[in-house]
């Protein structure tokens, strides 16, 4: 992280961004990236033909203060020397109220278009979407247009026309001015000329259309009637756009896009208005205009970056530190706070000021309405609408689209409507107060702030102990021919329901699976990791219910569990691999010291990186950008904030499938990782894993991540998936999609490495236990919903995966007996120990208390490992189960506690 790199982050990046914004709409829109081009450009010039106007205003009054004292100053040069000369022109420059310095104003509008062109040049010269795409004669947007050949020689002629535009566009604009600065314009034409020949198509096409705009603004700004004229265009222009808006454009348009189709065609109306209006006050005596208040502005600026560059992330972050870690190279996660911190600084005190300090004393006052409006409407945003959107992934990703309801927008709006309504009573009434009132908001949020960052970094020395500790071994681990191997596989979130219809789409796995026994009938006794793992590691005396009861601290009943395996197989003399134990010392990233006083227990993290390290790239390229176009999003309305979020994306065109990919390259690095020995030892070995954790959209029919994804037809083929006495089910939401193509990837790289087995001779000497920790809500059906007023009130949540396959058996088997995923440690010591034992409690491990005590079943949504941190589970309703996990009918509720 170097200076340069924080510079473009406050300078350069929220240009950028809002590049992506205006770009990412249009081609969402118009489905074409050549006439997205053409949108962006219109689009930017737009907004910044107020500040460009006003640094041409700016320059001209420099130039004519030249121009006045030129004479005076040319005799005083011409009659002094030295000193008295330099003491002569200070006293006159003194007396015109003019600065040596005033010069730069000459290269104002050059000091505002390079900021711009470097945020252009980096997001179009570096979109990936754009390569391979034509536009018109361009064949090839990604690189040069080469449109012309001349002697076997290739020209691209974009440049040369953007130059020829560029350089009569400056012949007009620098009409009757001094040669200085006709030399100016003209060098900057060929430097421009010469940067952009080999540049992308797409970049030279966009300062093409900009050179154009300038052209025609140079022209019109000498031409009376004609920018009269143009003013009726425009408006007409804009009734087109509605016009097209209501009734030409396609029919799978939204009425979102159309809505704002509509709102820029009343935009364009304004310089026909304007002009109206300007018309009937020049008529009036005009009121003198009140002093614009410049602290309110800046400490509405404040607060607004103090909002949404550390407020909104640190209040993400201090949720679970450990998942915003870089694991492959450590850093603490405040790093995310400085990049969102200098975007939102970059947006709000530098370019909005820059803004406001150009505009006269009543755009300012405008301005610093706007602003205060702005803080009132954010604030109310953020902290009373969208707060529970559900669960979101490390990537700022949300695990269901948001959906708001039509009454909460409206509702939203209202009071939006209120609060700028307010804001703008006591601006114009009391406006002494609202510079004290934004100070004392802005000083609370940095306080929040600061409290939200002292528990993070507290948290971030633990993480980087636990990470460092792990990134010293890397993970490998051993079977043996000739003794017996026990292996268990938690492969967390996947779906129990969908693995016969993954057998059916790819036959091979029938073959890849063949020995294991799958239950379909799996209850697990909570929705979240958090409730579910210990039962999972240790049985049924770590069911979230009990875990309430006993006398000890829930991390350490939880680091108890995940021991019980482990130290029962070493201590029998069994050679023991535990990798990625979940929640170990309720750490995100599993603390392995754990295991630091069994020296016979081998410990790795498997799924930091170290096996496909282009992806925690990835993950930082994205932390960078997307904390603050999140806060951005909490704080829009509610209308706005789908269009801000774009399906978690944020408008990027990062690929965003990190998590997935850390954790699948793991299951693809199994056979690189499995060492076989002929040493007679028995093994036992457990491996935590996320690939059916995190779902993304995966390329069909091969289920492996891509830049590139079109399933339609595959899609098409496949619409409806079978199974054997399965009932037929639609992939149709995105969670059903994403969930089943994840579940398939986990399945094809484990037979894959199944097949390994095989093939080493390890297979069938090795007992194999394939379990997850709970499913996921998938709604295939009303029958699955036992409580729909409940998040967690699909019983799909509670059905996790459970394959085991025995020593020597052979053929792929169902068996509909009623299982808990508590009953995986007695299946892992079947017949190899004798009356075996929890070696911390001294009790039986045992499937007994399945049938002879009560399976309480949490559905509490309290995911978060801080929300639990002390000796009892947080209040939640409680149900019980017969025997049919998946009917809803054989749910029965027994309280909240």
């Amino acid at each position: 992280m170097t200076v340069s790199s924080l510079f473009y982050q406050l300078l350069i990046g929220p240009i950028e961004i809002l590049y992506q914004y205006i770009y990412g709409f249009a081609a969402n829109v118009l489905n074409n990236y050549g006439l997205a081009i053409i949108v962006l450009s219109l689009a930017m010039n737009f907004l910044l033909l107020p500040l460009y106007n006003r640094a041409d205003a700016i320059q001209d009054e420099e130039r004519a203060a030249e121009k006045r004292m030129k004479p005076v100053v040319d005799h005083l040069k011409k009659t002094f020397r030295g000193d008295e000369r330099f003491m002569m022109l200070q006293t006159y420059y003194r007396q015109n109220h003019y600065k040596p310095f005033y010069v730069l104003k000459g290269f104002l509008s050059l000091a505002l278009e390079v900021p711009f062109f470097i945020a252009a040049y980096n997001f179009l010269s570096n979109y990936t979407p754009l390569f391979g795409t034509s536009f018109g004669p361009i064949a090839n947007l990604g690189l040069p247009d080469r449109m012309l050949t001349v002697g076997g020689v290739t020209v691209n002629v974009l440049p040369v026309l953007m130059t020829l535009i560029n350089v009569i566009s400056g012949t007009i604009y620098t009409k009757g001015y001094p040669l200085r600065d006709k030399i100016q314009l003209y060098g900057i034409a060929l430097i421009f000329l010469v940067l952009l020949y080999d540049s992308p198509a797409c970049l030279v096409l966009y300062w093409t259309l900009n050179n154009l705009f300038s052209l025609v603004r140079n022209m019109l700004s000498r031409m009376e009637k004609v920018r009269s004229a143009l003013k009726w265009i425009v408006s007409a222009a804009g009734i087109a756009l509605i016009a097209a808006a209501l009734f030409l454009l396609p029919s799978g348009v939204s009425a979102k896009h159309r809505i704002v189709f509509i709102l820029a065609g009343l935009l364009l109306q304004w310089p026909l208005c304007r002009s109206r209006i300007l018309r009937a006050k020049a008529a009036r005596p005009e009121k003198p205009v009140p002093k614009p208040d410049n602290r309110l502005f800046l400490w509405g600026c404040v607060v607004m970056t103090v909002l949404t560059g550390l407020l909104i992330p640190s209040s993400v972050i201090v949720t679970s530190p450990g998942e915003f870690v870089n694991v492959s190279s450590y850093y603490s996660p405040l790093r995310h706070l400085l990049h969102a911190v200098l975007l939102a600084a970059g947006t709000f005190l530098v370019w909005f000021n820059v803004f406001y300090h150009m505009s006269g004393d009543k755009a300012r006052n405008r301005f610093g309405l706007a602003v205060w409006a702005l803080c009132l409407v954010s604030l109310a945003d953020y902290m009373f609408f969208g707060t529970d959107l559900g669960l979101i992934s490390s990537e700022l990703h949300y695990d269901v689209e948001p959906v708001f309801e039509t009454g909460t927008q409206l509702l939203n709006l209202g009071v939006a409507a209120a609060l700028i309504a307010g804001a703008w009573l006591v601006f114009t009434r009391w406006r002494k107060a609202v510079f004290p009132a934004l100070a004392v908001v802005a000083l609370a949020l940095f306080g929040m702030s600061a409290y939200n960052m002292v528990r993070i970094n507290s948290a971030s020395a633990e993480v980087k102990r636990i990470v460092s500790a792990s990134n010293e071994k890397q993970a490998t681990f051993t079977l043996s021919r000739t003794g017996k191997n026990v292996v268990f596989i938690m492969l967390d979130r996947a779906i129990d329901s969908y693995f016969p219809y993954c057998l059916e789409e790819k036959p091979e796995l029938k073959e890849q699976f063949a020995g294991f026994t799958w239950y379909p009938d799996t209850l697990s006794f909570g929705p979240h990791t958090l409730f579910t793992s210990a039962a999972l590691y240790g049985g049924y005396e770590y069911r979230p219910s009990l875990m309430s009861k006993r006398p000890e601290p829930l991390v350490d009943t939880q680091n108890e569990a995940l021991r019980v395996m482990p130290v029962l197989f070493g201590e029998a003399g069994w050679k023991v691999t535990v990798c990625d134990p979940p929640y170990a010392n309720f750490q995100w990233i599993p603390d392995l010291s754990i295991y630091d006083d069994y020296p016979y227990i081998n410990s790795f993290n498997t799924y930091q990186g170290q096996f496909n390290p282009e992806v925690q790239e990835n993950k930082d390229l994205i932390w960078k950008r997307n904390f603050f176009c999140y806060s951005l999003m909490k704080c829009a309305p509610v209308l706005a904030q789908p269009n801000i979020y774009l399906h978690g994306d944020y408008y990027s065109s990062i690929r965003q499938c990190g998590e997935f990919e850390m954790s699948y390259a793991v299951l693809k690095a199994l056979p690189s990782i499995t060492q076989v020995t002929d040493e007679e030892e028995n093994t036992f070995l457990s491996l935590c894993n996320n690939t059916t954790h995190d779902p993304i959209v995966l390329s069909e029919p091969e289920y492996e991540p891509s830049l590139e994804i079109d399933n339609s037809a595959y899609d098409l083929e496949h619409a409806v998936r079978r199974a054997p006495d399965m009932m037929p089910i639609s992939l149709e939401t995105d969670l059903q999609i994403t969930h089943y193509h994840v579940n398939m990837a986990a399945f094809i790289q484990i037979g894959h490495w199944l097949d390994y087995l095989r093939e080493q001779g390890v297979y069938d000497n090795t007992r194999i236990i394939i379990a997850a920790d709970h499913g996921y809500r998938l709604r295939h059906t009303e029958a699955w919903i036992f409580n729909p007023q409940l998040l967690s009130g699909d019983t799909s949540m509670y059905n996790p995966l459970l394959l085991i396959k025995d020593f020597g058996s052979t053929e792929l088997k169902r068996d509909d007996t009623f299982m808990t995923n508590a009953d995986v440690p007695a299946c892992l010591v079947k017949d190899l120990f004798d009356n075996p034992v929890n070696p911390f409690t001294g009790k039986p491990i045992s499937s007994a208390p399945k049938t002879e005590e009560t399976l309480e079943v949490t559905t509490s949504y309290d995911w978060e490992i801080e929300k639990h941190d002390g000796y009892t589970f947080l209040p939640a309703t409680w149900y019980t189960v017969k025997e049919d996990v998946l009917d809803a009918d054989d749910w029965t509720l027994l309280g909240v506690w």
